[in-house]
């Protein structure tokens, strides 16, 4: 009996649940009508769902940021830039987001060639760099197939051309695939959430304080140790904070 009413229980919570579709009007709802923090709520269900996208991202981050919440707003468009990098309302809000930031930090000087790898590797995301290789070879096989069936010699040398293009291409395009999976499996970025935090010099409360840092500022993750974490800013200064305070993008 007692299975049967959970079994019934369940049944109608499911029933009665809000689709992704739905959540997002009630969100968007809320948002105009200046009610930001239910909101952001609402916009959590939706991730709480397992469906995440960029105009979730997009919307909670802009909740979080008329709730007066930088350092969460900041963490949202980040997140929301990892699934769709080139969306520029995500771009433009979290460049709004940065200027209200306390930290203004100097980033170490790159050389210009491993600046542009790393803009070129980060122009696309994994989905599409992957479908730019699926289109190529798709190209080549084309490029072959004419060349190898076809009779017009004119043809065949178009076709041979252009299968020699998008061999070349294809190699490069797989090379910047790969260079991005591996940097999505191996770059661990977070966002500091908390308003102000005293970063230590080793993973222990009583520790002594490396520096300052506030709310919205991006660091990259070099290690873990229980609940402590070790960053580097992008000034090249390193130190420990705990995993509560900040946001894994």
């Amino acid at each position: 009996m007692m299975k049967k009413i959970l079994i019934l229980f369940l049944v109608s919570v499911n029933l009665f649940a809000q689709s992704p579709y739905e959540l997002m009007g009630n969100g968007n709802k809320f948002y105009q009508e200046g009610q930001f923090e239910l909101a952001v709520q609402t916009y959590q269900k939706i991730l709480g769902q397992g469906f995440e996208s960029g105009a979730v991202y997009y919307n909670l981050g802009n909740a979080y940021f008329k709730s007066g919440k930088l350092g969460y707003a900041i963490y949202s468009y980040e997140k929301g830039l990892k699934l769709e990098p080139n969306d520029e309302d995500l771009s433009y809000n979290l460049r709004i987001a940065q200027a209200r930031t306390f930290d203004k930090i100097t980033e170490l000087p790159k050389l210009f060639i491993i600046a542009w790898w790393e803009g070129l590797v980060t122009s696309f995301g994994v989905s599409a760099w992957s479908l730019i290789v699926i289109l190529i070879f798709w190209i080549l096989l084309i490029s072959f197939a004419v060349y190898y069936f076809s009779r017009n010699s004119r043809l065949q040398r178009i076709s041979f051309l252009s299968s020699s293009i998008s061999l070349a291409v294809l190699i490069v395009a797989v090379v910047l695939l790969s260079a991005r999976v591996n940097r999505e499996a191996t770059t661990n970025s977070g966002i500091l959430l908390q308003q102000t935090y005293s970063v230590k010099v080793s993973p222990d409360l009583k520790g002594s304080d490396a520096f300052v840092i506030h709310e919205g500022i991006k660091f990259s993750i070099e290690d873990h140790v229980n609940d402590w974490v070790k960053i580097r800013l992008v000034d090249g200064k390193i130190g420990w904070i705990q995993n509560s305070a900040m946001g894994q993008i």
